[in-house]
């Protein structure tokens, strides 16, 4: 299914999109709908809805020669990221003082296509379906960056920071996030284009001179990376001292991904903070409050790191919030490695059949609607691993 979704992509050599083929497509009818529906406000998108404001998108990027050089894998990420940029608008569009307005559509956005891409295209449990996918989803979340990129502050930090994601998803770059900018700016109807087409090729320019319009900024070292992207005062080219005593690893992943087996071949021996020991021992459901599971658990990996003993963190951490238990890592001292498991999705929900702590495979979806697959700046080290 995945081969059918990209050969309606734009190919060479007429770079037309398949919109019938598309429509056919598993999910896609529904989305086209949807966004049909999903009015703009005319000030800044006279063509009214996102479906016309979507294909206008992707008409303008297919033109683009930037587009037309990438190679194919970069290519068919950044046109599926195109097609689905504003999917999110359907679910966060409404009226404010009279303004329709739809905040964080790209988060939301980039959430949504990753569901989509992982149970009806089976774009997962594989490295090189991982990272197309995460490339699509990142370019679908920072979207908008390229409007107002060089008007943030620490802009150069901030641009190494969300390029290093290119590390683990190699088609994402800032580049590729420009030329999307690009396209969305010129496919709207609005008095603002030149503007906006300005303010695109002012953050390409700082991209370019933080060295890192084309892939991540090559740092001297992760720990280097680390402290910078953790709110240090360094400077980028500064080769920092590693004064860390051991290291804590994170694992993240969906239920039944096979968190306890991984372990067992890479860590045997090694202490283990572990939620679904806790929430038994505790008498607590998944479907319960977690704050008792959370509190017992961060006591346990505090004893452990005051006697500066490396261990396993074992948890699902599908979301951003994985950042309180690093920062407690780092405060005492550690090197953190963040591990994130995945598995093909049938494999996934028969793992997880087979577990004696079952999660119903409705909550199993809820979760991975949620999901946010950890980045390189989160942590020192960040492996993404299929198994």
């Amino acid at each position: 299914m995945m081969n059918a979704l990209l050969r309606a992509l734009p190919q060479p050599p007429d770079y037309a999109w398949n919109w019938a083929a598309l429509a056919a497509l598993p999910g896609m009818g529904t989305i086209f709908d949807d966004m049909a529906r999903t009015h703009q406000h005319l000030a800044w998108h006279g063509e009214d809805d996102v479906l016309t404001h979507t294909r206008m998108v992707c008409g303008e990027l297919a033109a683009l020669p930037g587009f037309r050089a990438l190679e194919e894998g970069p290519r068919n990420a950044l046109a599926l990221a195109v097609l689905l940029h504003d999917l999110g608008k359907p679910r966060t569009t409404r009226l404010e003082d009279g303004v329709l307005t739809s905040p964080r559509h790209g988060p939301v956005g980039a959430q949504l296509a990753r569901a989509l891409l992982w149970t009806e295209y089976g774009c997962c449990g594989a490295p090189e379906a991982q990272r197309f996918r995460e490339a699509v989803c990142l370019l679908i979340r920072h979207h908008t960056l390229p409007l107002h990129l060089f008007e943030r502050a620490n802009a150069e930090t901030y641009a190494r920071k969300v390029a290093s994601a290119g590390l683990l998803a190699p088609y994402f770059t800032l580049e590729s996030l420009c030329l999307l900018g690009e396209a969305d700016v010129r496919g709207r109807i609005a008095g603002d284009t030149a503007e906006r087409l300005e303010r695109v090729g002012l953050s390409r320019e700082l991209a370019a001179e933080a060295g890192c319009r084309t892939g991540p900024y090559p740092f001297r070292s992760a720990v280097t990376a680390r402290a910078l992207f953790a709110g240090g005062s360094v400077w980028a080219d500064q080769e920092l001292f590693d004064d860390t005593w051991g290291e804590v690893v994170l694992l993240c992943g969906l239920p039944g991904t096979g968190k306890d087996t991984w372990i067992a071949a890479h860590y045997p021996g090694l202490p283990m903070v572990c939620l679904d020991d806790i929430r038994e021992r505790l008498g607590v459901r998944p479907t319960d409050d977690q704050g008792r599971v959370a509190q017992a658990a961060r006591e346990q990996a505090r004893a452990l790191l005051r006697q500066r003993q490396p261990f396993i963190w074992n948890a699902t951490s599908l979301t951003g919030q994985r950042s309180r238990e690093i920062d407690l890592f780092e405060s005492y001292g550690a090197r953190v490695r963040v591990v994130y498991l995945e598995t093909p999705w049938e494999e996934n929900l028969r793992r997880n059949a087979q577990r004696s702590r079952r999660v119903p495979e409705a909550v199993i979806g809820s979760m991975l609607s949620r999901l946010e697959p950890p980045l390189p700046w989160e942590a020192r080290q960040v492996d993404w691993v299929c198994v």
